[in-house]
């Protein structure tokens, strides 16, 4: 793992409309570096991941990737780059199969098939399947490896948990561990179980009403869960 920081976030204000949502926001995530961005719900988590991945543009600070600031850059151009996001909800295409799905996130430098498929095993025997009849855990598979076909440096993952059973969550989320070893990326991720997030995370950031409230290593905050949970509940002055 690098101390040479792949992201970097200072002060930065994001939201919708002009109205900031987040507020003076700072991080950084490593190569090699999984780190987990907590908070509860509307604490500015998926606003946070929107704006890194140029979904939504930045109100204000700054958003550098491997030293280029790319803040308010279109989401192909920063694809291309080598940022790929997994958002919230899975944005897939009900009618197109797997393959089409892993087919059209393809750029030159992507990732074989055989090794995205040591990831994700399950998705063999569905890639002649259009995605609107997978299963919750396989669609999220799908999520996952349409990112991850373009061999990202940065992976941005968002609630990858959200609705799908225990046994599929202990089966998902140590990929996001995975490609940071293997491929050496930076993984930024959102995750609704916090002592799941904390066992799998080198670092964590916490959000409360779009500020930082905490941060650390994971394996420090593992051991404060009453300084974590003051934070979800706002009673953490922001740091």
């Amino acid at each position: 793992m690098s101390d040479q920081a792949l992201l970097e976030i200072d002060s930065l204000d994001a939201g919708y409309l002009g109205t900031p949502v987040v507020r003076g926001l700072k991080l950084h995530v490593n190569p090699g570096e999984v780190v987990a961005l907590l908070g509860s719900n509307g604490a500015g988590k998926t606003t946070t991941l929107s704006t890194i991945a140029g979904l939504i543009p930045p109100l204000g600070g700054s958003i550098r990737f491997a030293g280029e600031e790319i803040g308010g850059m279109a989401t192909h151009r920063l694809a291309r780059n080598g940022v790929s996001l997994v958002p919230e909800g899975r944005s897939l295409f009900f009618g197109m199969t797997v393959h089409d799905h892993l087919k059209l996130a393809k750029k030159g430098d992507a990732l074989p098939k055989e090794e995205l498929l040591s990831f994700l095993p399950e998705l063999e025997k569905c890639l002649d399947r259009k995605a609107g009849v997978l299963s919750g855990g396989e669609q999220q598979m799908l999520a996952v490896g349409r990112a991850l076909v373009t061999k990202p440096r940065l992976l941005l993952v968002d609630e990858m948990s959200l609705g799908l059973a225990p046994v599929i969550v202990e089966r998902l989320l140590p990929i996001l561990r995975r490609v940071a070893t293997e491929l050496g990326a930076g993984v930024l991720f959102v995750e609704q179980h916090v002592a799941k997030a904390l066992q799998l995370a080198d670092r964590a950031y916490v959000l409360s009403h779009g500020q930082l409230v905490l941060e650390g290593p994971a394996e420090e905050l593992r051991k404060r869960p009453d300084l974590i949970k003051s934070s979800y509940l706002g009673d953490v002055v922001a740091a």
